[in-house]
């Protein structure tokens, strides 16, 4: 019961702190003219979101850490040195989004940093991580228990974690296409990990990194107070970065990587879209698609955007329970 108070207490508190940020941010971005401005590739019925104030993802940043300080001085939790790493990754990837977003706003279009340094960047973001891992005690063995093999990797571990990182972070950034679609697959992935984070015993401040996704998940569900259909604000890759890294960070600290293939399926699918769309017009010079990634290739059949975002969250929501199951209780 104290685990299940914790949590409930968790969800209220980045909650209620994420709604009063709300009402504060979004006055104050729209006054400073903090507009996202909308690609004309995309289709025509976003043409109308011109203009809504970008970088929300503050809504939901700003309440985790303060509520983790606050529980900290309350002495309610500890700051364990995996906790620490967590943080540090979804702070230091908000900040890149922040950069980015940044430049879009000043120039007032949608390239921000180019690829390749927002790439190498990201890169430097996940090899500080994998330094900070294997200070501290990580296990370079990567563990695949539903087929029980156990493949010592070495430095190829760096690899796997820099394409954990680099991918999930991108992954998150790119399902961002929809009025509140990234921020509710996002609640019921941190959801997951938060159980799943519980059941690791053996995993320095476990607690900690649980009671770290549920304030996340209560914060998001704040956000979306204001982000879902129709949007009064963006989380802009300031969210969708920091949202990416803190997901992989704690799947790989709790050594639940492979379970983010599932919690984190429909990430996947509209990376995977992505990518054949461009392959396919590159190499054959044939769409796959109608549009990429695949919530746009779902407009162009007609589908309303809230429908499309209905259909993803309970997809989302199925396969994060499913991947619950298999992760805590069998």
């Amino acid at each position: 019961m104290l685990i299940l108070a914790k949590a409930t207490m968790a969800l209220m508190l980045g909650f209620i702190l994420s709604i009063i940020t709300a009402l504060v941010v979004i006055p104050l971005f729209r006054k400073l003219h903090l507009g996202q401005s909308v690609s004309k590739l995309i289709s025509k019925r976003h043409l109308k979101k011109e203009g809504t104030p970008t970088m929300g993802g503050i809504i939901f940043i700003i309440p985790v850490l303060i509520s983790l300080i606050l529980l900290y001085f309350n002495k309610s939790i500890n700051i364990s040195y995996n906790l620490i790493i967590v943080v540090f990754v979804f702070c230091a990837y908000a900040f890149l989004g922040f950069i980015d977003d940044y430049l879009k706003v000043k120039f007032k279009n949608n390239d921000g940093l180019s690829l390749i340094t927002k790439f190498l960047l990201q890169m430097v973001i996940a090899l500080i991580f994998f330094y900070l891992f294997m200070k501290g005690g990580g296990d370079t063995t990567l563990r695949i228990s539903f087929l029980k093999l156990t493949i010592p990797l070495g430095w190829v571990f760096g690899l796997f974690i820099l394409f954990v990182l680099v991918g999930t972070t991108n992954a998150v950034n790119i399902t961002d296409g929809l009025d509140g679609l990234a921020g509710g697959l996002s609640a019921i992935a941190f959801f997951a990990y938060g159980i799943i984070s519980w059941n690791t015993g053996w995993l320095e401040g476990y607690q900690e990194i649980a009671i770290f996704c549920f304030l996340l998940v209560g914060s998001i569900v704040g956000f979306l107070v204001f982000n879902s259909h129709p949007a009064k604000i963006f989380m802009g890759d300031l969210g969708s970065l920091a949202l990416g890294g803190a997901l992989a960070s704690i799947a790989i600290i709790t050594r639940h990587e492979f379970s983010l293939i599932m919690i984190g399926g429909v990430f996947i699918l509209e990376t995977l879209s992505s990518l054949i769309q461009i392959v396919a017009i590159r190499y054959f010079h044939k769409k796959v698609f109608l549009k990429a990634p695949l919530h746009h290739h779902f407009e162009e059949l007609g589908w309303e955007e809230q429908d499309i975002i209905k259909l993803f969250w309970v997809v989302g929501f199925i396969l994060a329970m499913a991947a619950i199951t298999y992760g805590v209780w069998l």
